[in-house]
């Protein structure tokens, strides 16, 4: 199988590269590199094409003879849609929809996209289940809102096999801190082994279903070596629900620490509660398992330790 990586140098685009090597005869990755990094993929022996995604003459190009694509590249972060729509629409909506127009003309057999469970939004429903309506809360959302659709879309009305994940919270080794806008648990992370205090942004009950990077890619693979399709999105995630105050108290237990905390205003666009009902994905994938949230933090801080200077390299606002 050839299969192709959208943002396969970013944080969970790497940790699927790596993980799918033993598995897949040919592996090539897409990325401009501005928001993922050379050094991910430096030690693997694969075909990389340095190209946007919104490039549909080089994307038609890369993708001759790919049997799968996993579109990953993306702007994330809520804060930084808020800031700027404008780019997010560009790499979310009009990327995805490049690499599924791409797809379809190579005669590409499969497309996963990632969408997030920032989709929900405003919907108070616990957990968050498929069927549910959906009220994005920031440009970000809206973005994902428009991946997924996209995807399904094109499986209505060409034929193409597509699936379409929401993400919740994916975490673990290779996600950076040290950035404007790092995701919660990298940035809790330095700061506790650096002796900083943590900021909570809001009063700490917001809550999350943290999802370990390595079940999100035993998945994504699992999707594509059986060539899983749907007419839904699929929720990701395995049905946790772990606010910042008790996110802390567990780091503290890894890193045998007491971490200093402090507050500041709850963030524009931030979804309060979230939590993955698991009902469809584990029917289409019932051997998936969940890593319990001590032991992917215990991983995690391993992989911040074992850094140069016991930190991330910073990653530039873009």
């Amino acid at each position: 199988m050839h299969l192709l990586i959208t943002g396969g140098a970013g944080f969970i685009g790497s940790n699927l590269a790596r993980s799918c090597l033993s598995t897949v005869s040919d592996l090539t990755i897409v990325d401009d590199f501005s928001t993922g990094y050379a050094e991910n993929i430096a030690d693997l022996d694969i075909r990389v094409v340095r190209t946007s995604v919104v490039d549909a003459t080089a994307l038609r190009k890369a993708m001759t003879g790919v049997d799968a694509v996993i579109h990953l590249a993306a702007l994330g972060s809520v804060p930084r849609s808020i800031e700027d729509p404008a780019a997010t629409h560009l790499a979310n909506a009009t990327g995805t929809l490049s690499v599924l127009n791409s797809a379809r003309h190579a005669d590409v057999g499969q497309v996963i996209v990632a969408s997030s469970s920032s989709v929900y939004g405003m919907n108070p429903s616990f957990p968050k289940r498929e069927h549910d309506w959906i009220r994005p809360m920031s440009p970000y959302a809206v973005s994902k809102v428009a991946t997924e659709q996209y995807a399904l879309a094109f499986q209505q009305s060409y034929g193409l096999a597509t699936l379409a994940f929401r993400f919740f919270n994916v975490y673990g080794p290779g996600q950076r801190a040290g950035h404007a806008y790092a995701a919660v648990i990298p940035t809790f992370i330095d700061a506790v082994l650096a002796g900083r205090p943590l900021v909570i942004n809001g009063d700490g009950g917001h809550s999350r279903d943290f999802t370990f990077v390595t079940s999100v890619c035993r998945v994504l693979l699992d999707a594509v070596r059986r060539r899983v399709t749907h007419s839904l999105p699929v929720n990701l995630a395995f049905g946790t629900h772990v606010t910042l105050t008790e996110l802390v108290d567990m780091l503290g237990d890894v890193t045998n620490s007491r971490p200093s905390v402090c507050h500041g205003p709850a963030r524009a666009g931030d979804v309060v509660a979230s939590s993955a009902d698991t009902t469809l994905l584990r029917s289409l994938f019932p051997s998936a398992e969940p890593v319990h949230l001590r032991d992917g933090l215990g991983e995690t801080v391993a992989w911040f330790r074992g850094l140069p200077n016991g930190r991330a390299p910073e990653v530039m606002s873009r």
